[in-house]
């Protein structure tokens, strides 16, 4: 005997309901979950090093981001930034222990040394 769709529907519907409620585990929010495969793989230091890259303007405030690029970080912490002028990579060179620490303030992955390469 064939069911009509409408108690096929209500039969779905049932179980369904039915079932919530029974997952062992609760889903975890899809941050956490990235996070914690980043983590498992070795990733979250490269990740975490390589967001310095969009970073970079807050990082340096708006004269600095002006005539500069963050343009790659090595994985042994080097940053590439380029410089508008050798005169500004000059000045910058100067400033690389402070705008280090900015940089590295609460981050997992460091950055050892910046490289300023004139355009």
């Amino acid at each position: 005997m064939a069911r009509r769709p409408e108690d096929r529907l209500e039969a779905a519907t049932a179980w369904v309901r039915s079932q919530r409620g029974k997952s062992k585990r609760d889903a975890a929010p899809v941050g956490e979950t990235v996070d914690r495969v980043l983590a498992k793989n070795g990733l979250a230091k490269r990740v975490a090093q390589a967001s310095v890259i969009e970073e970079w303007p807050g990082l340096v405030g708006t004269q600095i981001a002006k005539v500069t690029q963050a343009e790659s970080v090595t994985a042994d912490g080097v940053l590439w930034v380029r410089v508008a002028t050798a005169a500004w990579a000059n000045e910058l060179s100067m400033m690389a222990p402070r705008i280090l620490a900015r940089v590295n303030a609460e981050r997992i992955g460091r950055i050892r040394e910046i490289r300023w390469v004139p355009r």
